[in-house]
């Protein structure tokens, strides 16, 4: 089993990244590849700039990365209640090449913040438009005060109720991925 992990923030100390690498590590016996966005810094997309230069290649390499993925787990941290421009942007040239972003993946989206939004409009976003970018969203998570409910130093969650709603939609994932491969 191939699961694809990310967090949709530049940032190289992402906590969304770290949520989302915990939640793939719940994955027992698979492999997990964690992407970093800053290794797929594109330039800002615009039909004249597609027109100039046509796909990236770093555009091309993360819809494959999609594509060779039974799962995707993405972690979004918010930028003024909505995408990273980092995110958006991969967003917007990936969809060029292939409209199903996610490739009919079985997807888990979480997000989580510094504070007690827990970056839940990003995450509402994300659901809403993920019909239309290819994502079988398995579950979705909010987890507010990053720093209160997750300890830096072991990589794992300090909230029993926050560690039970990621077991339990993680394991939605499984059964889903666990189905298609019956």
């Amino acid at each position: 089993m191939n699961i694809l992990a990310l967090g949709a923030s530049s940032n190289k100390n992402s906590i969304n990244k770290t949520l989302a690498k915990y939640a793939a590590s719940l994955i027992e016996g698979a492999y997990v590849d964690i992407l970093d966005l800053n290794d797929f810094e594109l330039p800002i997309y615009s039909e004249d700039r597609e027109k100039e230069i046509g796909q990236p290649k770093l555009a091309q390499n993360f819809i494959a990365k999609m594509n060779g993925a039974d799962a995707v787990i993405v972690s979004f941290a918010e930028h003024n209640g909505t995408y990273t421009v980092a995110f958006k942007n991969i967003l917007d040239w990936v969809s060029r090449i292939s409209r199903s972003v996610y490739q009919n993946k079985p997807v888990i989206f979480l997000s989580t913040s510094p504070g007690p939004g827990g970056a839940s409009s990003v995450l509402n976003t994300a659901l809403q438009s993920a019909q239309f970018l290819g994502a079988i969203v398995k579950g979705s998570l909010s987890v507010p005060s990053f720093y209160e409910n997750f300890d830096i130093s072991t990589q794992q969650p300090t909230n029993p109720q926050i560690q039970n709603e990621l077991n339990s939609i993680v394991k939605s994932l499984t059964n889903h991925i666990g189905e298609k491969h019956v």
